[in-house]
């Protein structure tokens, strides 16, 4: 088995390497599944045999030999096989990253904003069908279905391997900022496994909506979304207790958050804004900045926040934004005021298996001195949620509640 920075590795290399696939061979479908076979036989192989000198043209090397092999094996049947055999395997060449390339093919007008999203997602951003499935909040099975009819109607449309004409990105562009929001969330706030935090994804959003803004620098929402990113991701040291237990932003240590990062967020985001009406990324980014630059946490500016949440709101029907602006509520006008929000939103079935509610609702209980309700809520919450580190904190919270109770 690989160790955790061969792992990384291979993360970083897929969408390199099946956009240099694609770029020479076409197959986008066929692609795929030939490169999750290369990496597959670099996990078994390279522990074994060490990692090579260059491990992006060994993946590509590998790649194609099993793209021909597959594709020999479906073109037989149609009698051109003789053509496929001709096909030399590439050598290796300069590390072109084609991560931008294959991101704006995979967000081709031909699909669904869901498929254009799930595939990227897929395809560029490395997730397993599973968490993709958890992003949406749909079961595995219809994720599944989704990714597959998206990968076809790739094959089927013919779009040439290479970005869109100028004319054509800005149509494509929204589900481009979507996808790397969603892999930036996941990684941020895994929905499952061990850690709280796949800094190589979140870290991977971050380099890829770096591309973007400098494709697009004049886009407000591009640059809103990397200000979102930076001013986010720069808490992250401060975000685990040494176990890997989250540390609510207002417990956290802010002496480790990235000055640096927060400075550029800052700058991006303050830069965007005066560009006209706002966009959901553009407030997002207001929001953060408004938390990071606050000196202590009794310093934030509750009631400018939840000015913002209701902007947001008029901008999303998200029941996470509804659920944020409750929160900020609360902070503002008290936990009752916070609860009469939160409430209702119980009922919206987007939220139904999410822990998110049912955590918030549990700490404005706890706020409001209902203990034994706080307590059933966190544990509720903790039910629902497949990340380990957040079980743990909640499980804690409802044992703290349990004990302040008597």
């Amino acid at each position: 088995m690989l160790e955790p920075s061969g792992e990384d590795l291979l993360r970083t290399l897929a969408p390199q390497v099946l956009g240099a696939v694609v770029r020479r061979y076409g197959h986008f479908d066929t692609a795929e599944d030939a490169v999750q076979e290369a990496l597959l036989a670099a996990a078994r192989q390279w522990p074994v045999d060490g990692v090579p000198d260059n491990p992006r043209a060994w993946l590509v090397r590998v790649a194609a030999r099993r793209l021909t092999d597959l594709l020999r094996a479906d073109q037989a049947r149609r009698g051109r096989e003789e053509t496929v055999a001709a096909w030399p395997v590439p050598a290796p060449g300069p590390a072109t990253d084609d991560s931008l390339v294959l991101l704006f093919m995979c967000c081709h007008p031909s699909l669904s904003p869901a498929s254009q999203i799930a595939l990227t997602l897929r395809a560029v951003g490395g997730l397993t069908t599973g968490e993709v499935a958890r992003a949406f909040l749909v079961p595995e099975d219809t994720m599944t279905r989704r990714i597959t009819r998206a990968k076809k109607s790739i094959k089927d449309s013919g779009v040439p391997f290479g970005l869109p004409p100028a004319d054509e990105r800005s149509a494509r562009l929204a589900a481009v900022l979507r996808v790397l929001y969603l892999i930036f969330n996941e990684g941020y706030v895994g929905t499952t496994g061990p850690t709280l935090q796949r800094v190589e994804l979140s870290t991977e959003a971050i380099r890829l909506a770096r591309l973007v803004h400098r494709l697009l620098p004049d886009d407000a929402e591009a640059t809103g979304l990397l200000a979102l990113m930076l001013l986010t991701d720069a808490r992250r040291a401060a975000r685990t207790a040494p176990d890997g237990t989250p540390v609510p932003m207002d417990e956290q240590d802010r002496s480790r958050w990235d000055r640096t990062q927060i400075a550029e967020g800052v700058a991006l985001v303050s830069a965007a804004l005066p560009s006209g009406d706002p966009g959901p990324y553009q407030i997002q980014a207001a929001i953060a900045a408004l938390h990071d630059e606050a000196a202590r946490a009794e310093d934030t500016d509750w009631p400018q926040i939840m000015l913002l949440y209701e902007v947001l709101l008029d901008h999303s029907d998200n029941p996470v934004v509804a659920l944020n602006h409750a929160v900020a509520v609360a902070m503002v006008r008290g936990p009752a005021a916070g609860l009469a929000l939160l409430d209702p939103l119980g009922k919206d079935e987007r939220l139904a298996a999410d822990h998110r509610w049912h955590a918030a609702r549990a700490h404005l209980l706890e706020r409001s001195g209902d203990l034994d309700a706080a307590r059933a809520a966190y544990l509720a919450a903790a039910a629902k949620t497949m990340s380990q580190p957040q079980q743990r904190y909640l499980h804690t919270r409802a044992e703290y509640v349990r004990r302040a109770r008597g």
